[in-house]
């Protein structure tokens, strides 16, 4: 039985892409900007059983089961499209008669196949330290190499700002870093702590441009030794220190600057008390703290994209906060915050750099990592994009001082 009634009645024929399947079966334009194939009976059983979901077609993706080929943003802005209610038994008998069951009785048979292996699993209290470390290492300890073909020479895993429309995503980066700099006040002698230093990008900057001495810490292995040789490489030894240490376990202040970007994601609500003390008590009288973090809207669910595509295979137990809760963790902390700002529209040109090295070298990062890894971040990186420029998620640095006596220390009119 031809599957082109079951294409008809999932997704009708005005789709701005194509859809086809592997018997000739087809929906869409003649010359569209994308195509997704499926290519097999499991894709159109994964669909189908996933009543044509984000989460479905991720799997089927994932597992090679379906193809995007083109522009992969046109497939994505369709998302709520493909968001389906409950099938009807006609449809769902089309679906079975399609790939081979034909017995009515038999519709039981029709179950979504398992999930791909790549599908993570965690296990332990939630944010408990030995879990925490299980969740970074199945993100950040993928390959170096294969963060690089991406990421590019700034090796920086965090939104870029773009100062002018034809600005570099290495120029960008560097602008991020600088800025963070400015904000917390940055000079040679000062004393910077940065929690979950990556491959040591912000250090690096601070140390080499502000003459600052630096401790970088991570609980990724992948990233403390990438990030401790480029210290070496760069010989900055004597001023900058990378600790493969979780931030709860760093006793050694006071610092008179911490920065955390890109890390506040792994926290997690339970431990939004223990993040900020851990600053508060870490800093100097006057000391400032900044957080650059992504963070959802009020009025969403936690979580980053909906689906659970990404916190199933990207970022497990990631939690997205919003910025209310953080200035309020602040507070309570003993902070005073004294500035925010958002970077949403520069995050989705960031990950649209990211998707398009990645796609420009898709058969070395294919070979590095494996077709189903390199097709998982192409995915959630692309969907990251829309979710920014749509205002689904977003991005704040949120500047925050401890007071001396009442006193910041701040500028009345900061200049940055």
């Amino acid at each position: 039985m031809s599957l082109q009634r079951l294409l008809d009645d999932l997704f009708g024929r005005d789709l701005p892409i194509a859809i086809e399947c592997y018997d000739g079966s087809r929906v869409g334009p003649i010359d569209p900007p994308a195509t997704v194939r499926i290519n097999s009976p499991a894709g159109v059983q994964r669909i189908v059983t996933g009543r044509a979901n984000e989460l479905a077609f991720a799997r089927a993706y994932v597992a090679g089961e379906i193809d995007i080929e083109g522009d992969i943003f046109a497939v994505l802005e369709l998302r709520e499209r493909f968001d389906q209610p409950p099938l009807s038994l006609s449809v769902l008998r089309n679906a079975a008669a399609a790939i081979g069951i034909s017995n009515v009785r038999s519709l039981s048979r029709l179950r979504p196949p398992d999930p791909p292996p790549e599908e993570v699993k965690l296990h332990g209290r939630l944010h408990g330290k030995s879990r925490d470390a299980a969740a970074i290492s199945a993100h950040y300890d993928v390959s170096n190499a294969f963060y690089e073909l991406f990421l590019g020479p700034s090796m920086t895993y965090s939104c870029a700002l773009f100062e002018h429309e034809d600005d570099s995503l290495d120029r960008a980066q560097w602008s991020k870093y600088d800025l963070i700099c400015r904000k917390l006040d940055l000079r040679e002698g000062k004393r910077l702590l940065d929690i979950g230093c990556g491959w040591g990008g912000m250090v690096l900057h601070a140390a080499r441009t502000y003459g600052v001495h630096a401790v970088g810490v991570t609980i990724s292995r992948e990233q403390f030794e990438y990030a401790r040789k480029r210290i070496v490489d760069a010989g900055l030894s004597d001023r900058v220190e990378i600790r493969l240490e979780d931030y709860r376990d760093v006793h050694d202040g006071p610092y008179d600057a911490i920065s955390s970007i890109g890390m506040f994601e792994h926290v997690g609500k339970r431990r939004l008390a223990t993040y900020m003390s851990q600053a508060m008590r870490l800093l100097t009288p006057r000391g400032r703290f900044l957080n650059h973090a992504i963070t959802r809207p009020l009025v969403s669910e936690p979580g980053i994209i909906p689906g659970g595509f990404v916190s199933r295979y990207v970022f497990p137990d990631g939690e997205l906060l919003e910025l209310g809760e953080i200035v309020t963790g602040m507070h309570e902390a003993g902070f005073e915050v004294r500035h925010s700002e958002t970077l949403r529209e520069h995050y989705d040109r960031t990950l649209r750099h990211w998707v398009a090295n990645l796609e420009a070298r898709w058969d070395e990062a294919v070979a590095e990592v494996g077709v189903a890894r390199a097709r998982i971040w192409r995915l959630y990186m692309a969907g990251s994009a829309l979710a920014f420029a749509i205002d689904e998620i977003q991005v704040h640095q949120v500047l925050a001082v401890r007071l001396d006596g009442g006193k910041s220390g701040m500028p009345l009119r900061p200049d940055w």
